[in-house]
């Protein structure tokens, strides 16, 4: 397969400044792309901030999987999970968009999802969710979840 074969692997990445989506190809994301509108650094090897406003523009034009964290601020396993989230992230650059989306501000997308407990962690793939696990995990399970994914 030559390299006009390959597919498209991109993410959609909303702009930690400005809030503006941009397309993001995630074979070249070792670079550091910058936003279209303010021209400030995109975050893609962290988890990126999702909202009711830009999770399903982001889920239906991503081409990569995406795994999402719903929690919320108050929670201890939240935050005991949010170091290895964030490590994740960074092991995943290029391959997995990893995003986060706090349920109290963001009642909107948790209720749809049916997000009763937190943290709950949800892969998504072609706009839909393909699996789904609930509380805090070790990197391994999150490893499990993208593996043979993308």
């Amino acid at each position: 397969m030559s390299s006009t074969d390959t597919p498209t692997r991109h993410a959609i990445v909303p702009c930690g400044s400005c809030g503006k989506l941009n397309r993001v190809q995630m074979h070249t994301a070792s670079g550091a792309p910058v936003c279209g509108t303010c021209r400030r650094a995109l975050v893609v090897d962290a988890p990126i901030t999702l909202t009711d406003a830009t999770f399903d523009t982001v889920m239906a034009k991503s081409t990569v999987p995406v795994l999402v964290d719903f929690y919320a601020d108050w929670c201890g396993p939240c935050k005991a999970m949010a170091p290895v989230f964030a490590d994740f992230a960074r092991r995943q650059k290029g391959r997995v968009l990893v995003a986060k989306v706090n349920t109290d501000e963001n009642p909107g997308v948790s209720m749809r999802f049916g997000i009763r407990s937190i943290p709950t962690l949800t892969l998504m793939h072609g706009g839909r969710e393909v699996s789904r696990q609930v509380g805090a995990v070790p990197m391994a399970v999150l490893e499990q979840m993208v593996s043979g994914i993308g």
